[in-house]
């Protein structure tokens, strides 16, 4: 019954096999990133994390995807780098409340599962987790035939961070006529890949991915996968600076800055003030698509906004010498105005 049971699973689409061969694979990785606190081994039904030192600690979770980044690395058969980007995106949006990683898990669900591909995703996972002292505690792989084609695969991550109560960021203290610096993304990060996929044509064969562009000094598929930048560890020493932090992904600008302000206020972003990289000059004029829409897609060149007061400007560019003034906080003049980019 059992040896019956397999092969009709198998013709079934799923390969139980497989699956038993890609958690053996990924446990090394995983292992690879165990912090102290860490109280199991991988495999269980539930990983758990021993919380120490802290006086009243405030638990900071997330949870995203890499979006349709992800068709890109499928067609350039590369998937060590989209790992690293739902690590770091993860981090860098519990990072924006103050907090500090402590574990992650992963969801990985394909067509047909392949153990080498699971392992090549993980061990960007797992890299990016060393990084920053984030333990990689577990995670599901699903093989799910008819809901994902064969060679499509879903890729979600969880994080858990912990931050002081005393310590949160919440932009509570922001106030008219702060400051707001930006750090420099490396490139597109994860959003805005179906708008880019359209523009390029890039679904109806894959050979654009391989134009080189002399402006971006690589291959249009190379600069695509360029992993979404971390900020947590040239923000963390600074933090008691800072009086709030956006991280621009989804909605760009437009969608992000806002998020953080007390009602009343608004921000002025002087978009002369930074160097926008030329993928994003090349995407607007291969889409034909309107500035506005460019800055409510994409992160336009910065990846996380710092809003701080003016007498910590010098201390904040000295210790972060990428960082640039790039606007500053207004009184907002109609209710639904937020943002002015000029």
């Amino acid at each position: 019954m059992k040896s019956r049971d397999k092969r009709a699973y198998a013709l079934a689409g799923v390969d139980i096999k497989a699956a038993d061969k890609a958690k053996k694979l990924i446990k090394q990785h995983a292992r690879s990133t165990f912090r102290p606190e860490v109280v199991t081994d991988i495999g269980l039904f539930g990983g758990m994390f021993e919380l120490k030192g802290y006086s009243q600690p405030v638990l900071v979770s997330s949870t995203d995807g890499v979006g349709t980044k992800l068709k890109i690395a499928s067609l350039l058969a590369k998937h060590d780098t989209v790992g690293i980007d739902l690590v770091n995106h993860c981090v860098n949006d519990i990072l924006t409340c103050g907090a500090t990683p402590l574990f992650f898990l992963d969801y990985i669900a394909m067509g047909r599962l392949v153990p080498e591909k699971i392992e090549s995703i993980v061990s960007g996972i797992a890299k990016a987790c060393r990084s920053i002292g984030c333990s990689l505690i577990g995670g599901e792989t699903a093989e799910m035939p008819e809901v994902y084609e064969s060679d499509d695969y879903d890729l979600v991550g969880f994080i858990i961070g912990v931050v002081e109560k005393r310590n949160i960021l919440d932009g509570s203290s922001i106030t008219l006529d702060d400051t707001i610096l930006g750090l420099p993304s490396s490139g597109l990060h994860t959003n805005g890949y179906s708008l880019v996929r359209k523009a390029f044509g890039i679904d109806q064969g894959p050979s654009p991915l391989q134009v080189f562009y002399p402006e971006l000094e690589r291959t249009l598929g190379e600069e695509l996968l360029q992993p979404h930048r971390c900020y947590h560890s040239e923000l963390k020493p600074v933090l008691p600076m800072i009086k709030g932090l956006a991280h621009i992904t989804g909605g760009g600008f437009i969608g992000n800055l806002p998020r953080i302000l007390p009602q009343g206020l608004a921000i002025h972003v002087n978009k002369g003030n930074w160097y926008i990289p030329p993928i994003f000059n090349l995407i607007q004029k291969q889409g034909k698509v309107e500035e506005t829409e460019m800055y409510h897609v994409f992160n336009m060149g910065i990846g996380m906004a710092i809003i701080c007061s003016p007498q910590q400007v010098a201390k904040l560019t000295a210790a972060l010498p990428e960082a640039k003034v790039i606007g500053k906080v207004i009184e907002a003049k109609k209710e639904r105005e937020k943002i002015v980019i000029a």
